[in-house]
């Protein structure tokens, strides 16, 4: 019964990442291409939902360790569903932020072309999704290359830093556009953090090690 109940929530989860997915999504898209229908539908319909799927998944967890007293594994996954519910939530904040960001910067002309934003979204959804996987399949290995990753999206908010400073000092007329680029640039970063600690997470769940901050060791199969 109890296995059954930990499926439910896996594939319950599953909807919820892909939700975040689609927001993620649909706030690049909508930046790219001017598209203030698919920003606002981000704030006005997919927040509400991703909010209530929080709220009902985290119910559940709840219901499931007070009636069934879940040990070992199964306790360790209900508590990473937990955290991978409050995660994906913190994830639909970030993707408002992006959209508010973009429907800013769609009404004015372009500080730079779009070439830094839409890698790291291409990365942190990629991560976003293998995570996912990570979790429903008990996937240390997959989750390890997941942590792996997020370096590549670090640099990749590097390097428009650097970038858009020389744009700012240059040019003060774009330093408010500059600011919205990096906005965006810091949530998605932020979304590809929180994909790491989820997957920090599974490896816990899974085998009962710690690698917090990356301490990965070669035992972590």
């Amino acid at each position: 019964m109890l296995e059954e109940k930990i499926t439910d929530l896996k594939k319950d989860l599953v909807v919820f990442a892909t939700l975040i997915e689609q927001m993620i999504e649909r706030c690049i898209k909508g930046l790219l291409e001017k598209k203030r229908d698919m920003l606002l539908d981000v704030l006005d319909d997919y927040e509400p939902k991703a909010n209530n799927y929080e709220i009902s998944i985290e119910e559940d967890c709840i219901n499931l360790i007070a009636q069934f007293e879940p040990r070992a594994k199964d306790l360790r996954l209900i508590l990473m569903g937990s955290k991978m519910c409050s995660s994906l939530e913190r994830m639909g904040d970030h993707a408002v932020n992006i959209a508010e960001s973009s429907l800013f910067l769609i009404e004015r002309p372009p500080v730079k072309p779009f070439i830094d934003i839409p890698r790291m979204a291409e990365i942190t959804l990629t991560m976003l999704r293998d995570t996912t996987t990570s979790f429903i399949n008990e996937d240390s290995k997959l989750a390890r290359n997941v942590c792996e990753r997020d370096k590549l999206v670090d640099d990749l908010k590097d390097q428009l830093i650097r970038e858009l400073v020389t744009y700012m000092t240059s040019d003060i007329t774009t330093i408010e556009r500059s600011l919205h680029l990096l906005r965006i640039s810091g949530n998605l970063e932020r979304i590809a953090d929180l994909s790491t600690n989820i997957c920090e997470g599974v490896i816990f769940a899974t085998k009962g090690q710690v690698i917090k901050h990356h301490k990965m060791d070669n035992e972590v199969k």
